[in-house]
């Protein structure tokens, strides 16, 4: 599964990516996650399965599901991006890529 982060520089959801991805290995979860600055969603987004947006680019919110219409793309919760909860951030994921 490839999920992308995007937020204002890409590089605030630097530590929250580590962190999903030692969670994920901790499940034996094959994933990749990579983060972007959400000026560069066109470039990077095509190949996601799952798009997730920093709480600080939530108004990019329907400008990027409206450029990918047929990939899952929420918000992350503002809680949980402070706490850079990986495990709940990709539980989540997992959720919404169930539906």
């Amino acid at each position: 599964m490839n999920i992308l982060l995007v937020c204002s520089a890409g590089m605030s959801t630097s530590l929250l990516v580590t962190r999903m991805l030692d969670y994920a290995k901790t499940k034996n979860l094959e994933v990749t996650i990579e983060a972007h600055p959400v000026g560069e969603v066109e470039n990077y987004g095509e190949n996601a399965d799952v798009i997730l947006l920093g709480p600080q680019v939530r108004f990019q919110l329907s400008n990027v599901k409206r450029l990918f219409p047929d990939i899952p793309v929420e918000v992350i919760d503002m809680r949980d991006y402070g706490m850079m909860n990986g495990e709940k951030v990709l539980n989540h994921v997992l959720e919404i890529t169930k539906k």
